[in-house]
């Protein structure tokens, strides 16, 4: 009896023992000696995922790390997504990580003045985005800006966001513009300031440029801007990779401001929130005309005289860099 009771000891200890190893085991840091992310399709399910992990070293064990996942209750909460795993993260550490869904955190940048074909040519070649474009998102309806999101996140929603911050910057600057404008609506502020983006991207310069369209504007007069000739050339569809051409500027279109009296129907870009609110808040000149300086720069002009002498003035800074070359 006494044999069969230390025995019966002897078996205990050894099972607690093995139940405080699978435990110290779950919990100690890991064998992975770099950080490694890994990617989870949806529709991966717990026992891959599980798999995947002791591929890469993440765990070492992979019927320990099962069993406790399984009596912890974490097994049916483990979520698709891309996930960062720090060098020595412990088995627990990973299971919980999964579990909560704490994937890793990308980001996106719109570029201002990227046009609507642009931004949708961007997110379609994104491989880490999921699913067809399907929204019909009209030219200056999307906000430039940094946008965060997560592995298999859809193409749809992010367009959408997209959507409700041009929408609510609209609206915000919109409620502060200035007095006496010749803008009627934000519908019209949002054609402006798509100009103003497309036409100078120095911040010093957007609430120039917006005057000269809004003096322009007010008197009656073409607003001549090289930007909506462009689009009205391109539709919206590319980029353009030749200058201007004299017979460009008769193009007949509601969008060439050079054939056209007034704002162009719509939008040639969509503008980031400085230039909206340079459209609706420009600053207080008597310009009517600007044109480059050759260095990235405008000059501004009151009269046509100083226009054409700053005009030439361009054209000898042409010539002189052609001349270098």
């Amino acid at each position: 009896m006494k044999a069969l009771f230390y025995s019966f000891l002897l078996l205990c200890a050894g099972g607690l023992a093995g139940l405080w190893w699978v435990d110290y085991a779950h919990n100690a840091p890991g064998e992975l000696e770099d950080s490694v992310t890994l990617i989870f399709p949806p529709g991966t399910g717990f026992e891959q995922i599980s798999d995947t992990l002791a591929e890469f070293r993440v765990i070492k064990h992979p019927t320990i790390f099962k069993a406790q996942v399984f009596l912890r209750g974490q097994s049916s909460k483990f979520k698709a997504g891309e996930y960062a795993f720090p060098p020595h993260i412990s088995p627990a550490d990973a299971a919980a990580m999964i579990a909560s869904g704490k994937a890793v955190i990308r980001q996106i940048t719109v570029p201002e003045g990227f046009m609507t074909s642009e931004i949708i040519d961007m997110l379609t070649k994104n491989s880490a985005l999921s699913g067809e474009i399907t929204l019909d998102i009209k030219e200056g309806e999307l906000l430039p800006e940094t946008y965060y999101y997560s592995y298999g996140d859809k193409r749809n929603d992010m367009l959408m966001r997209m959507k409700h911050a041009m929408e609510k910057a609209l609206e915000e600057a919109w409620g502060s513009r200035a007095k006496d404008l010749p803008i009627k609506t934000p519908e019209e502020a949002l054609v402006l300031a798509s100009i103003v983006e497309k036409e100078t991207g120095i911040a010093s310069e957007r609430g120039k440029v917006a005057s000269v369209y809004v003096n322009r504007l007010k008197k009656g007069m073409l607003l001549q801007a090289d930007p909506t000739t462009v689009y009205a050339l391109t539709q919206g569809k590319q980029k353009m990779d030749r200058p201007l051409t004299l017979q460009d500027l008769k193009f007949e279109s509601p969008y060439n401001t050079y054939y056209t009296r007034g704002l162009p129907p719509g939008p040639i870009a969509n503008p980031g929130k400085a230039s909206i609110l340079a459209a609706l808040n420009p600053a207080d000149t008597e310009y009517y005309y600007f044109v480059a300086t050759g260095n990235g720069g405008h000059n501004f002009a009151r009269t046509d005289k100083e226009h054409l002498e700053n005009v030439k003035a361009y054209r000898q800074a042409q010539q002189r860099e052609n001349n270098t070359d």
